[in-house]
Parts: structure tokens; C-alpha cells; sequence
């Protein structure tokens, strides 16, 4: 946002330099980001200075040149060579000095010298306006009517000293500050001075009868909406000073009625449209939300459907403008325009954000209007600018139109000393927190010991809340005013969650990190063909997008495989085919329930495999990834989230060739295995890949960072083997399950630490060698407890797994 320091100078008194100006403006939130003078004619007539022509004689070597001495404020008169017709002695004149570099109308610059003129010496040059810049006549020097000393600089005679343009990087919640206007409201919280707006007294309404008549269909949209009528102006060129603004702060000036609009909006931070009221068709100004498709045609010359919940200001025959964002080129201004129709509304910010995004506009207009105007403000702006209108282009002022049927209240918040005192880190007077209070334009409606009940203007759409109230108080007492303490603290009033997921993220990505797994990040936007190949995995419908970029990407993808599998193939078909990636990401899936479809979007931590563990070196082959590598990765990664009595099944998911799932209540927690080669074909990957997919929600509800700590067993564990020969059929987990359940009170656990299957076995049969430890942790185990136990436990798996107890 650009703010001219000149103008910003109309609403309170500033006596800093820009750039110290620009410190303050930083320190209480308004960065800015940058300075530059704006000269209000080239080289901004430095070195040119109001002189007095002491004496004038003839030269007596040249009949058209003559030969003055002049008062220049140097100390000294100097003599001056002159050829104008008009210079005489006692005129009050425009001096250029020897070193100064002058700009003229037409032709190259070039720099006063010392000189000889057919003899005679010559110490600068009085001017005439085309010399300088300002004109084009070369008729005569410039005679001044004036009482300056000599030697003012002759800019301030003419009033074209230089401007600066002040560039603040405004943030999205600092809507109140778009305008020299909100600047000001910030001066004078930090100085205490006065702000000085427009004078509105000489406003006259009736002086001619309005014939537009305004109606508001859409309150909702538009709570407020103020409108005048202004007959027989005259629409010219803007004069200098409104031109000169407008230049600083980066806006083309078009024509006095327009530049009126934008120095509304820009000033007091309040947009505003002027109709051609002629080209109002049946006289009639409707505030209203067209249906859908319906046409207009804005300021660009481009013919635009709306959205059917666009609102738009119409007339008889349709709309003329989209509320709060453009104009319409039909009803605009132009240069035979007579009458005319001010419109200065409040209209919901949402609204104006939804529209100004569904046909990709961003003006002055909408910039503001989004984020949040001032519904108090439209009668003031719009005085300020008809009173403008009659100044600078004529015309007899109608009646005002104000149509603010519920009017907006303003914010009651209630604020706790300790709460202030405790955010701060420093206990502030109560006395100077009403003071800046006051200072903000928030009202102090009530108070007591221990609290302030306070009353937010509207406009400051950002604070409601205690905590946006004392940032408030802070960003005006000064950040640099808080002293460090001796213990370096911080405190809320919010509660936070205890399980911070954006912290458990860090966590998860540093035990990754450290095991030379590398994050991707890919894009949830994918082709249509990925999801097609995910279908027989996933449940739920797919999310399309209403304006796809291209038919390409053009879906949000229904799982992360893929997204990692592109990634894999990009690097190995460069020669890189050791790769370890994770990626926290988002899938998507439409789903239809009896009120209707909705989109459920799912956090997912995705972990790729493939290639060899390490590089091959002098003392150690290579060795492949393995899919017992990365079922050790899964179960470090939920040992390090505290999620143990899982249970596990094989996956049944078309994802993979073969896997597991482990199932956490219930509910599957992550699913892992070796990559389907069908999908690696799609994704041109030309090696074995292994994937696990972890349901991040559930991971994050899952964990609990309490740690529990248990005694040391006082007695020994026993262990015991079994070699178990059984169907081919049966699984590792189905020997666990029946164990746990055989023996709930000594069985502490249950490994693998061999499988055969050869032609010592019978067919169709494979054994397991199998470890239990016993555990009693109230007393030592006996052989004859331990016996029983076993004995238990082979009953079992000979009477439900049919297995032969080899010993």
C-alpha cells in the first residue's frame, strides 16, 4: 500500500522526516517497506531560487540582451546576462543558480554555468517557464508577485515541493489502516495529536430533486448502502493537487469525477462507484443478486456471467456494476456526462471475497471491501466527496439516500488486568492502558478492579477478542519499552492441544531424517488415470476439480502411491536407485450419505523403499531392502508415537504383492508391503519398491506423550522353544494370536527366529521355530509351573492349528 507523506500531512500533524516517520509507522505494525521522493517536476528545481532584479541597463555590444544585477539571497548581487524583453529592475523573479541542472519543456537538460556573453560575465540565468519545465511559453522571463525573501527556493513559491511515497506492507488483518485516513488513526495513538478529516459544513443536500430511486433486495449482502444524485457537472481534467496524489501513490489520473473516487477510497479508505445517472434505465437502482449466468460487461470491456450469488447494483434492465468489485462500462462516466450518481456502500466482506475469487479480480475496491470497511463511515465519505464534485466540476446536490436498516454494534470485550499484565510481561498502569485504549478509539464502557468492559469500533474487524485487544495495547506502548526479564518466559491464554500434530510431524520427521530417509513433497492435484488404478483400494467417490488447469491434473489423488512411485522413477531414471522418501500429505474421497455428497479429506504419512540398504564397499556387499526392513521402520515409528497392542492381519489392499495391516483399536493404523508390480508398471518403475501408509489422524489421536514407568522384574524370564510343523496355510500371527489368549498371565512374548520348508517336511507343510518367555512377576518360576504352562500352549496349537510338536 502506498501512502502520500504530503497528503498524510492534511490529517495530523507530522513533524518528522518520512524516514523517521516510516520508524514509527514500523514499530507499531505498519512495516514500511520503502521510501522515495516523488518530484512534482523533473529534478524537483534545485539550485533555482526567487531572486530581485536589483538593476537592468542594455549591453552595449548586443541590442536584444541586457545587463542586471540581482538579489539571489547569495550575500553578494550577481551579474546576470538576460535577453527576455520583459525584465526591468524591481521585478521579482526566478533565478537559476551556477551548478543548477535544469529540465526544460522541450530539449536536453543542461547545467548552468559561468559564462561570458559578448563579454559581459553572466552568474546564472533568470527563467521563463518553459525553462524550468512548468509551461511552454517563451514569450518572457517569469515575473513573481510576491513577498518571499529572496532566495526561497522556488519550488515553495510554486507550491511543488517534493512528495514521498510511503510503502507500507499492510497485513491481511490490518484492514482499518488502508487509507492515509487508518495511517493517521496510528500517528496519533503514538503521538497523541489531533486528526483533522475534511470539513464537511459547507455541505448543503436539496439544492435540486434526486430522480433515482434506491431499493436494497439483499440486506445481508449489503447492510449499508448511502447514495446521492449530483446534476449538471461538468467533467474535465483534475487539477494538479489531485493529479499529484494520485501520481504518488501509483494511480493514473482519468478525469475529475473518477480521481474523486479513487482519492476517496485511498484517503479515507472508503471505495465508492459514480454512475452516469442518465444511463440509469427506468430510474431505478437496485441493490440485488442477479440469477445465475446472467450478463455484464465490466469497465475491461469484458462480458462476464455471474455466479448466482454475486451481488450486483442493477437498474431497470439489469446489472450495471458487480457490488464491490467493478464497474460497469455502460453506466460509467465519460466525458458527456451531466448528472451523476454517487454510491457509497458497506457491503459483507465475504460476499465480496467469494465474487472478487469466482472471476478472478482484485481491485482497489475489493482489496478493501474483503478484508472489511467501516460501516459508519459511507455519509461522511460521501459528503466529502460530493462537496469535492461541486469544487471541482459543479452541480447542484440532491438528497442523501441512506438505506442501514440494522446497524452494526460495536465489539464488547471484556479485558482482565492480570491478562494484560501477564501477555505483556510487564504490569502497566491503568491509567495508561485507558489512555492508549482511548487513543485506539476503544471505548472504556465500564470498569472495576480486576477487569475493563470496552466497546471495538466496527472498522477494526481484527480485534475481538481479549488477546487481539492487549496485542493492541502493546503494539502501542512499544514492543522496545518491555524489558527482558532475568527468566526468559512466555504464557497464553489459549489451551493448547496436548497432542500438537505440526510438533509430532517435526518429531516423526527427525526420527526419519536420522535413519537417511529423505521428505517429498508432490502435489495433491494428480491425473485422472492415478486414481483410476487406485480404485479397487480405496472407498469413496472422486473429487474433481471445477477448473482444472488441464485434463492432465485435473483430480485430487485418493492415496499417496503414486505421488511417491513418480517421484521414484524421476530419480532412478537418473542413475539414483538407492531411495528411502516419506511425505505427509492429504487424500481425498467423495462421500454420499442421505443428506447429500461431501468431500473427506484424510492426512496420510506415506514411506518409500526400494533399492539397496547401503552402497557397496570394500569390506561389505550391498544388501537389498527387504520387507522386514521396513516392517522394522513401522514398528519404530509407532514405538516412538506410544502405540503398542496392535493387532495384525494380512492386507487385503490391491496396493500391494503382499503385506500386512496392524489394527489399533479396531481401526487400521498403517498398512505396509511390497508394491503390486501392476502398479509399478503404471508408474515406470523398473524395481522393487516397499510402501507403508499410516493413517496420520489416527496416529495423532493415538499418541499420548505421558510416559509410564513400571519396576524391574525382581525375577528371572524363562525361555522356551518349540519347532511347530504346520499347513503352509498358517501364519506366524495366528500362532502369536492363540498363544496370547492360551496364556494371558505368563506369556510376556512370542518371536520368530526361524522358518524351514524343504523335503525333510512332508508337502504342503513348513516349520516354525519359536521362542516364548515366561514371566512371573510376583515370584520365581518352577520347572512344574513352566511345564504346565507349555503344555497349555501345545495343546493349543495341536487341537486349533493341527500342528506337530517336534521336540
Amino acid at each position: 500500500m502506498k501512502i502520500s507523506y504530503n497528503q498524510l500531512k492534511t490529517l495530523i500533524k507530522i513533524d518528522q522526516s518520512p524516514e523517521e516517520l516510516g520508524k514509527i509507522l514500523t514499530s507499531t505494525g505498519l512495516e514500511v517497506e520503502g521510501i522515495e521522493k516523488i518530484e512534482q517536476v523533473e529534478g524537483g528545481l534545485e539550485g533555482v531560487v526567487i531572486g530581485e532584479v536589483k538593476t537592468c541597463e542594455k549591453h552595449p555590444d548586443a541590442d536584444k540582451l541586457n545587463l542586471t544585477t540581482v538579489d539571489a539571497g547569495q550575500g553578494e548581487l550577481l551579474n546576470i546576462v538576460c535577453g527576455a524583453p520583459n525584465v526591468a529592475a524591481g521585478q521579482k523573479v526566478i533565478v537559476a543558480l551556477i551548478g543548477a541542472k535544469l529540465y526544460p519543456t522541450e530539449g536536453e537538460p543542461f547545467v548552468i554555468k559561468k559564462s561570458k556573453i559578448r563579454g559581459a560575465a553572466s552568474e546564472g540565468m533568470l527563467c521563463a517557464e518553459d525553462e524550468i519545465g512548468l509551461g511552454h511559453s517563451h514569450a518572457g522571463i517569469m515575473v513573481l508577485d510576491t513577498d518571499l525573501p529572496n532566495g526561497t527556493p522556488a519550488i515553495k513559491y510554486l507550491d511543488l515541493e517534493p512528495d514521498y511515497m510511503i510503502e507500507i506492507g499492510l497485513t491481511p488483518n490490518r484492514a482499518d489502516a488502508a487509507s492515509h485516513f487508518g495511517v493517521a488513526r496510528d500517528i496519533k495513538a503514538v503521538s497523541g495529536e489531533t486528526i483533522v478529516l475534511p470539513d464537511t459544513s459547507s455541505f448543503v443536500a436539496g439544492e435540486t430533486k434526486g430522480s433515482i430511486e434506491v431499493s436494497v433486495e439483499n440486506n445481508t449482502d449489503c447492510p449499508r448502502f448511502c447514495g446521492l444524485e449530483i446534476r449538471g457537472v461538468e467533467v474535465k481534467e483534475s487539477p494538479e493537487w489531485l493529479k499529484a496524489f494520485l501520481r504518488t501513490i501509483g494511480v493514473n489520473s482519468i478525469n475529475n469525477i473518477v480521481d474523486i473516487t479513487n482519492y476517496i477510497c485511498h484517503y479515507l479508505g472508503q471505495p465508492m462507484h459514480i454512475f452516469d445517472a442518465d444511463q440509469i434505465d427506468g430510474k431505478q437502482l437496485i441493490v440485488k443478486t442477479p440469477e445465475k449466468d446472467t450478463l455484464v460487461t465490466t469497465l475491461d470491456g469484458t462480458e462476464r456471467k455471474l455466479s448466482g450469488y454475486d451481488l450486483a447494483i442493477c437498474n431497470a434492465s439489469g446489472p450495471m456494476a458487480i457490488a464491490g468489485v467493478f464497474g460497469g462500462i455502460n453506466s460509467g462516466v465519460k466525458a458527456e456526462t451531466k448528472n451523476i450518481f454517487l454510491e457509497v456502500a458497506y457491503f459483507n466482506p465475504a460476499a465480496v471475497r467469494k465474487t472478487a475469487s469466482f472471476h478472478g479480480l482484485k481491485t482497489d475496491a475489493s482489496f478493501r471491501y474483503e478484508r472489511g470497511t467501516d460501516p459508519n463511515m459511507p455519509p461522511f465519505a460521501i459528503k466529502v466527496a460530493a462537496l469535492l464534485v461541486k469544487e471541482l466540476a459543479g452541480g447542484q446536490i440532491a438528497d442523501i439516500i441512506d438505506v442501514y436498516p440494522d446497524p452494526v454494534q460495536d465489539f464488547e470485550i471484556t479485558l482482565k488486568y492480570k491478562n494484560i499484565n501477564r501477555l505483556i510481561g510487564k504490569t502497566l498502569d491503568a491509567g495508561l492502558i485507558r489512555k492508549i485504549l482511548e487513543s485506539l478509539d476503544i471505548k472504556v464502557v465500564s470498569e472495576d478492579a480486576e477487569t475493563l468492559k470496552v466497546n471495538v469500533p466496527p472498522y477494526r474487524v481484527d480485534v475481538q477478542r481479549e488477546a487481539d485487544v492487549i496485542e493492541e495495547i502493546l503494539r502501542i506502548y512499544g514492543f522496545e519499552n518491555v524489558e527482558e526479564s532475568a527468566y526468559l518466559q512466555s504464557d497464553f491464554i489459549s489451551n493448547f492441544p496436548v497432542n500438537d500434530p505440526d510438533d509430532l510431524k517435526i518429531r516423526l520427521s527427525e526420527l526419519l531424517s536420522s535413519r537417511s530417509f529423505h521428505e517429498i513433497q508432490t502435489l495433491s492435484i494428480v491425473k485422472p488415470s492415478e486414481n483410476q488404478a487406485l480404485k479397487e483400494s480405496v472407498k469413496g467417490g472422486e473429487v474433481k476439480l471445477l477448473n482444472p488447469l488441464s485434463e492432465e491434473l485435473s483430480v485430487m489423488r485418493q492415496g499417496l502411491l503414486f505421488s511417491g512411485l513418480n517421484a521414484l522413477a524421476y530419480n532412478i531414471n537418473r542413475r539414483s536407485r538407492d531411495l528411502k522418501f516419506f511425505e505427509f500429505g492429504r487424500s481425498y474421497h467423495r462421500q454420499v450419505t442421505d443428506q447429500g455428497s461431501k468431500i473427506k479429506e484424510s492426512k496420510v504419512l506415506g514411506v518409500w523403499l526400494t533399492g539397496n540398504k547401503n552402497a557397496e564397499t570394500w569390506k561389505s556387499k550391498s544388501e537389498s531392502v527387504s520387507f522386514y526392513d521396513l516392517s522394522e521402520l513401522v514398528k519404530v515409528i509407532l514405538e516412538s508415537m506410544k502405540i503398542s497392542g496392535f493387532k495384525t492381519s494380512e492386507t487385503q489392499s490391491s496396493l500391494f504383492e503382499y503385506g500386512v495391516s496392524y489394527l489399533y483399536k479396531n481401526k487400521e493404523i498403517v498398512s505396509f508391503g511390497s508394491v503390486h508390480p501392476s502398479n509399478l508398471k503404471f508408474a515406470d518403475v523398473k524395481q522393487q519398491v516397499f510402501y507403508a501408509e499410516f493413517d496420520w489422524d489416527l496416529l495423532t489421536k493415538s499418541y499420548t506423550p505421558e510416559v509410564k514407568f513400571t519396576e524391574i522384574p525382581k525375577y528371572p524370564e524363562v525361555r522356551r522353544d518349540l519347532s511347530l510343523v504346520v499347513d503352509k496355510a498358517v501364519k506366524f500371527s495366528q500362532i502369536e494370536a492363540l498363544a496370547s489368549s492360551a496364556e494371558r498371565k505368563l506369556l510376556k512374548s512370542v518371536n520368530l527366529f526361524d522358518i524351514y520348508e524343504g523335503d525333510k517336511l512332508e508337502a504342503g507343510k513348513k516349520a516354525y521355530a519359536v521362542s516364548f518367555t515366561l514371566l512371573d512377576e510376583e515370584k520365581t518360576l518352577n520347572d512344574t509351573l513352566i511345564d504346565k504352562t507349555m503344555q497349555r500352549l501345545m495343546g493349543a496349537f495341536e487341537k486349533e492349528l493341527g500342528a506337530i510338536i517336534r521336540k
